[in-house]
């Protein structure tokens, strides 16, 4: 199935930004857009299936949002972004809710949650 859903997650700086999606968590640009030179970024990420907008613009959202983003394994790509050099990440561990989940913070302060529910992995 096709996601019907797309995250938009606010952030300030695509400098510092972009590299902790693109080389931190494995996600690639779609495309951009930007009014002028300069100006805002506006982006469409995706990674596995998964696309999320990325937005320096004011008033489009504000920064501390909560994306959950399901994988079929949540080992896996905690073990991916350890050898892509994060580390500063909570997880993966069980829930009592039966999920394995792992949780972190882009540099802006939103915050990623990936899970793997246990009918899936």
């Amino acid at each position: 199935m096709k996601q019907t859903v797309i995250p938009q997650l606010r952030i300030r700086d695509a400098a510092r930004s972009l590299p902790f999606y693109l080389q931190g968590l494995g996600f690639q640009i779609d495309w951009e857009h930007r009014f002028d030179a300069g100006l805002p970024l506006f982006a469409q990420i995706s990674r596995e299936g998964q696309t999320l907008f990325l937005t320096e613009h004011s008033g489009e959202g504000e920064v501390g949002a909560v994306v959950y983003l399901m994988v079929p394994d949540v080992d896996a790509c905690a073990a991916a972004f350890r050898a892509a050099g994060l580390t500063d990440f909570e997880g993966p561990q069980d829930t009592p809710w039966g999920t394995r989940e792992m949780r972190l913070r882009d540099p802006d302060g939103n915050h990623l949650r990936w899970a793997t529910h246990s009918d899936e992995g």
